[in-house]
């Protein structure tokens, strides 16, 4: 437990993964700080945080600033912004000298962000999703280890950052795994998440009829299954033991699972809503970036 150290911690960007995290880091009491821009930013101020939970609408005060200056030194900057996004973001905290910035957010690979920030980025992946709607947070963390926060070092060390990353978040109770082999990680999820591909039309989602579609979940069952046996054809294990045996599925197997999926509410918003179509272009961004690494053809 955090007993000895008071953490000063910056979320950079109140979307959906940053509020969520505020929200608990700020409801267990530690020095928290949101930076918001725009209707956001102005929403927060005057109103707080406004979140759902179990069906009632609550609010806490959360601290903001609208830019970071240099010298305002944070013991872990978070960045969970997407991936279409995070250049700009680290390109914007690249002159701060806090030592600990934390990407919450997928990718496929480091080289950009290490040219912005260098051995300052700590690699993640977020342990939570949800949605935002007219200004209320609806989302929630994973209840498991493996649905938890993941974090490592690229070169797959125990150091001092990471050991006190694990203990702040157990300090406020939340699931995390220290990955050794962060990357690894972050392309075998990259493998699954483009998928989603396939439930954006032209002008925004299909319909959750269209989704549980035969030809739909039949597509998004043989590009899981081409997406990870390219991945472990390239020498790079498949992360976490889940994602391995999903491609290891039957693909109707494959297809009466999604549907499954596609029966939950909370996943529905997740995978169709609001928060989907602003991910259109992560999405799409990273399964250009998948395909050209691994030689595939892309296309929809």
């Amino acid at each position: 437990m955090l007993n000895t150290k008071a953490y000063r911690i910056l979320i950079f960007g109140a979307g959906v993964i940053g509020s969520v995290y505020a929200l608990r880091f700020a409801q267990s009491g530690l020095d928290v700080t949101i930076l918001a821009r725009g209707k956001r930013l102005q929403t927060l101020q005057r109103e707080g945080l406004i979140y759902n939970e179990h069906g009632t609408n609550k609010q806490i005060p959360i601290r903001t600033i609208e830019a970071l200056d240099d010298d305002d030194i944070y013991d872990f900057i978070f960045v969970p912004v997407r991936y279409d996004q995070s250049e700009a973001a680290l390109s914007a905290i690249q002159h701060n000298r806090s030592k600990n910035i934390v990407t919450l957010t997928n990718t496929i690979g480091y080289g950009p962000w290490l040219d912005i920030i260098g051995d300052r980025l700590l690699p993640g992946f977020p342990g939570a999703g949800g949605d935002i709607k007219e200004n209320v947070l609806y989302a929630q963390f994973g209840s498991e280890k493996h649905q938890g926060t993941i974090f490592g070092e690229i070169d797959g060390r125990m150091t001092e950052r990471v050991n006190e990353l694990a203990q702040l978040f157990e300090s406020v109770d939340l699931h995390y795994e220290v990955q050794k082999d962060i990357q690894a990680f972050h392309i075998s999820h990259t493998a699954l998440a483009i998928v989603n591909k396939h439930f954006y039309t032209d002008d925004g989602m299909m319909s959750i009829e269209q989704a549980r579609s035969e030809d739909i979940l039949s597509r998004i069952a043989r590009d899981i299954k081409h997406n990870i046996q390219r991945v472990e054809q390239a020498g790079i294990s498949v992360i976490p033991p889940e994602t391995k045996a999903m491609g290891q599925l039957p693909h109707n197997d494959i297809i009466s699972r999604y549907r499954q999926m596609l029966s939950n509410d909370f996943i529905i918003d997740v995978k169709l809503g609001n928060h989907a179509i602003s991910q259109k272009a992560e999405i799409l961004l990273l399964d250009k970036m998948f395909q050209s690494t691994f030689n595939l053809r892309g296309g929809l």
